[in-house]
């Protein structure tokens, strides 16, 4: 039985594994309500601040365990917007491995997905949602996402992506990732084979709401 926390906003984790296809799945539960009514949060924009050490440190760091997150400064964002006040997200830059100075101005709506892989990691952030969504894909089908994105949008080499997804993601996935699928209050299959089906899911969200 789903019960949900807290009234005056639902709150929805949605996570799995590198190349799950979290964001696409985000964006289409997005398209089904009113842009009044829904609002994302990436794990991404929360890696912690890195400017105390060089770029070269920087790119050494792991980033897939969840000592690279400032789980913290995120559950207090999500309190803030629980409570009725904006707060300012920072922007998070993959080139630089670092925040940038600027930030994001976000007020409370009547939805709020926070997405990404270690969101479960977390038990006080774990604590917060109302809906707990994990999408479970293939590994292969996860590499070859992941590949093509950090080769077009972040400026990686295809070399420096396979040795980062065999040495860190894969059992960073194992580790830390898959285990925590055990929390879900659903789960979205979506492989290679698989015809994803995100009405079912979509209803439970709107019934939340009532």
């Amino acid at each position: 039985m789903w019960k949900r926390k807290h009234k005056q906003m639902l709150t929805i984790g949605i996570y799995g594994g590198t190349g799950s296809g979290k964001t696409t799945i985000v964006k289409q539960i997005v398209s089904e309500f009113p842009s009044s009514e829904i609002q994302v949060i990436s794990q991404d924009s929360y890696y912690k601040d890195n400017s105390n050490i060089s770029f070269e440190e920087r790119c050494a760091l792991n980033f897939d365990h969840p000592d690279a997150i400032d789980f913290k400064l995120l559950c207090q964002h999500i309190f803030a917007l629980k409570n009725g006040e904006t707060i300012e997200q920072p922007v998070y830059s993959f080139k630089t491995h670092n925040r940038t100075d600027k930030t994001i101005s976000i007020s409370p709506k009547k939805i709020l997905i926070i997405e990404g892989i270690l969101i479960m990691n977390y038990p006080k952030l774990r604590s917060l949602f109302d809906l707990k969504v994990f999408i479970d894909a293939h590994s292969d089908m996860r590499m070859e996402r992941r590949v093509s994105r950090d080769i077009t949008e972040r400026g990686r080499t295809p070399d420096e992506v396979l040795e980062r997804y065999l040495k860190t993601l894969k059992p960073m996935h194992k580790q830390f990732i898959e285990p925590m699928k055990v929390h879900a209050d659903y789960v979205l299959e979506n492989h290679k084979n698989t015809t994803l089906n995100l009405s079912e899911l979509i209803e439970k969200i709107k019934s939340m709401l009532i």
